[in-house]
């Protein structure tokens, strides 16, 4: 169980992929570089390094064990040589440097090469260390623990376009922090009630703007968006804009307050559209544009007669994530049975692929999976009552730059990219 990958997040450059689990280990994957006696290596990814993030802790004032699980990974822009990563679980978010050492120090002066002390009357001449190339070694060295900040849990983090400052995420409250302050952070939205009995919502995801370092949003259960701007006060209760699409009174029933929650919201790379995931569907907003999305894909429509059985195993309250291609012309969000969705915005075409061992062998193409949702199944199609539920892509990434997507089922990573010919 400890292997089950809980997120999955590319570096700015793509070349970096990074996965968390359930035993709070962080493995990073790195992409080969295209060399002339394997033309064809061009985006094979090989673990460059492996640590464990977090421990499992206990809170003896509360008597809750804290999970060791990493929620969130996000990467900061490269500044040097060495690269730096987010890592959060519940409750404490820490800072990681991952870098490169392929030479050492060789001839000191006080101990010998085995690493014992030299006697120092032994010691006639002066010696200049000199640096010797050895076997690559990746470290990976925690810089920053950001703790004590969460009563709830956590369930974001995102890195600010000012690349200093960061937000992190629980359920009623979101914190403000600097890279290089760990002691204070500022609480920039508070929801929790008075009277905890009031509660009605609570925060499910929140994201900084990719261009403008003074703009957030974030999500809550009731299926809303919040935008807020800092620069109109230091704590953002009061919003800027308020995003929510009426609701349908014809399609209303006992779940539909349940799966109007939405589980992700992402900004587009250019910050002129964001897109939620709620249960059902992936929709794309105009900022400019609150009363209603621009664009709304059914993920898996099939399933809204299946709202009850789906509530009985609790499937109803899986938190499935979405993201962006890197030009913002597609999006790619999972479903259940190890499928995931891609749509085109241009072209309003949709595809449903399947990530399994099964018919994933090195270079194989993928071929389209169609659900039947009754009547009488075609030969390739499946029918919804033989989905298996317990098969389900809740993480995937797609590369900034490329056609390389990193879809993750249960304990197993699957990379896939564009067909080359």
């Amino acid at each position: 169980m400890a292997d089950i990958i809980s997120t999955v997040e590319f570096n700015y450059t793509g070349d970096l992929l990074a996965t968390g689990d359930k035993g709070g280990r962080v493995v990073i994957f790195q992409r080969e570089q295209e060399s002339k006696n394997r033309p064809l290596s061009r985006g094979e990814y090989n673990v460059y390094s492996t640590f464990q993030s977090h421990e499992p802790e206990f809170d003896y004032l509360k008597s809750l064990e804290i999970e060791e699980k990493i929620n969130k990974i996000r990467w900061l822009p490269q500044q040097n040589a060495a690269h730096f990563l987010l890592s959060t679980n519940d409750k404490t978010i820490k800072l990681w440097k991952i870098s490169e050492r392929d030479k050492r120090a060789e001839g000191y002066n006080l101990k010998d090469e085995d690493g014992r002390l030299r006697d120092p009357f032994r010691i006639t001449s002066l010696r200049v260390p000199v640096l010797m190339p050895m076997d690559l070694m990746v470290e990976a060295s925690p810089r920053r623990i950001f703790a004590n900040a969460h009563t709830y849990h956590i369930n974001s983090i995102s890195v600010n376009s000012d690349h200093e400052t960061y937000l992190s995420a629980d359920d009623l409250r979101i914190n403000l922090w600097h890279l290089e302050i760990t002691d204070r952070s500022f609480n920039i939205v508070d929801i929790k009630p008075a009277n905890m009995e009031e509660l009605t919502e609570v925060i499910t995801a929140a994201e900084c703007h990719p261009h403008q370092c003074n703009v957030f949003v974030y999500s809550s259960s009731k299926g809303t968006i919040r935008l807020c701007d800092m620069r109109a006060g230091a704590l953002c209760d009061r919003h800027s804009k308020f995003f929510e699409e009426p609701e349908d009174p014809s399609s209303r029933s006992f779940f539909s307050e349940i799966i109007s929650s939405i589980s992700d919201v992402k900004f587009s790379h250019s910050g002129r559209y964001m897109m939620t995931r709620d249960y059902l569907s992936v929709k794309v907003w105009d900022l400019n544009m609150e009363n209603r999305p621009v664009e709304t894909y059914q993920v898996h429509e099939y399933l809204r007669s299946k709202l009850c059985s789906l509530y009985e195993n609790d499937c109803i309250f899986d938190k499935f994530e979405c993201c962006w291609n890197g030009s913002d012309s597609a999006i790619m969000t999972g479903s259940y049975n190890n499928f995931f969705r891609m749509f085109d915005r241009n072209t309003r075409r949709d595809i449903t692929l399947e990530a399994s061992r099964e018919n994933s062998k090195p270079r194989a193409i993928l071929k389209p999976r169609k659900v039947c949702t009754g009547g009488k199944r075609k030969k390739d199609e499946i029918s919804v009552d033989s989905l298996d539920f317990n098969k389900k892509i809740l993480h995937t990434a797609w590369h900034p730059k490329e056609n390389v997507i990193a879809v993750a089922a249960t304990n197993n990573l699957y990379i896939f990219q564009d067909k080359i010919n």
